[in-house]
């Protein structure tokens, strides 16, 4: 009974999702600011449902679910949700939404495509630092993938004003002030809870292994994307990197970031590589 629930209400978010999405890009094209506050509000309830799909997969599989690459993927949905809801509540910036929103479909999608078969809990998982660290985690990730989003609405407009030729992207994107604002404050809540992660990583580690540290593939990864954020941070508070400089290194550091979660999983291995 459990698993039809919890694969009906994941069957739902995606609809919801994508019901969220195709809404925003009707605003993007339209530009009708009643179709925004819809695409919003159903957003809200794809990210309610989102967290009732998630304690169905707890309650389901008696676990926190983020150990599978189903589960794994879908929490990063998750936190990205809240992560962009969570910024749209304090601060409006042009159709950030839309980018947001299709990133976070993206993220459904591929963790419908793989696996969802639970599978039994490795005992180096059986921790309460498991919900944890991998929460504190993947909450900088929603953060830092919104860098990202933020990152190619740079891109897009400052190629735009490059060409003086004002065409599609110009009026229906954010400034580049703006878009660099955004970049600075999703920066900076990523790499706080980034480095949040890493702190309990270690401090699990030393629990499960009695060893802070030690230089796993993904323990070596995760500090490698992290001095890739710290050299940000630092550049951006010395006014080193700002515009178009920023916004291109918060699309490579999520590009590490995707590859500490996933690449270094299936090329690499090692003894964090538990998920299927």
């Amino acid at each position: 009974m459990m698993t039809e629930i919890s694969y009906l209400l994941f069957q739902t978010v995606l609809a919801v999702t994508f019901l969220a999405c195709a809404a925003y890009v009707v605003f993007f094209i339209s530009r009708n600011k009643k179709v925004r506050t819809i695409a919003r509000w159903i957003l809200i309830a794809s990210g309610i449902l989102q967290t009732l799909s998630l304690i169905s997969r707890a309650l389901l599989t008696g676990y926190a679910p983020v150990t599978s690459q189903h589960e794994a993927i879908a929490f990063f949905a998750w936190a990205t949700t809240w992560a962009y809801l969570s910024f749209r509540w304090r601060y409006t910036v042009k159709n950030f939404g839309t980018f947001a929103s299709l990133l976070i479909l993206i993220l459904l999608m591929i963790s419908a495509a793989v696996s969802r078969e639970p599978a039994p809990l490795v005992p180096a998982l059986q921790s309460w630092w498991l919900p944890v660290h991998a929460g504190v985690s993947f909450v900088a990730y929603g953060f830092l993938a919104l860098a990202f989003c933020g990152g190619l609405m740079y891109l897009l407009q400052e190629k735009e004003l490059k060409s003086k030729r004002f065409g599609y992207f110009f009026s229906r994107l954010p400034s580049l002030d703006a878009l660099d604002q955004l970049n600075s404050h999703c920066l900076t809540a990523g790499f706080l809870f980034l480095t949040l992660g890493i702190i309990t990583g270690t401090m699990w580690a030393h629990q499960a292994w009695g060893s802070y540290w030690q230089w796993d593939p993904k323990e070596t990864w995760s500090l490698i994307t992290w001095f890739i954020y710290l050299i940000q941070v630092h550049q951006r508070i010395t006014g080193g990197w700002r515009g178009k400089r920023a916004a291109v290194m918060a699309i490579l550091g999520f590009s590490a970031v995707v590859f500490t979660l996933w690449g270094v999983t299936f090329l690499l291995g090692g003894v964090h590589s538990y998920a299927h």
